[in-house]
């Protein structure tokens, strides 16, 4: 079972959007393989930073339009919300200490 939530275009807003503490958005697909490798690191982000981060899981085949609206063009993409607002994406497999790198930023 994933430590990160798994969110829907009809509960995408009061989830992530009106979140007070930053939100990582992991969108991915069971076929692909790169998500499935990303998944136990994207677990760990989530318990590790439970107190200063929320973590949400999208699968872009059950959400295309959530997909759509935020450009996915290519999976799996992470994107870092802060009070509603895209602050930051990365696209592709990160290790656990390079995604660690990339998040601290968001975290202060």
């Amino acid at each position: 079972m994933s430590t990160a939530k798994e969110t829907t275009t009809p509960s995408f807003d009061a989830d992530v959007l009106t979140s007070k503490l930053p939100v990582l958005v992991d969108f991915w697909a069971t076929w692909c393989g790169p998500c499935k490798m990303m998944a136990p690191v994207i677990d760990t982000i989530a318990e590790t930073h439970k107190d200063t981060l929320v973590v949400y899981k999208v699968n872009v085949d059950t959400q295309p339009a959530l997909a759509a609206q935020y450009q996915i063009t290519a999976i799996p993409t992470l994107v870092v919300f802060k009070q509603g607002v895209v602050v930051d994406r990365f696209i592709g497999y990160s290790t656990l200490a390079s995604l660690e790198e990339s998040l601290k930023k968001h975290l202060a």
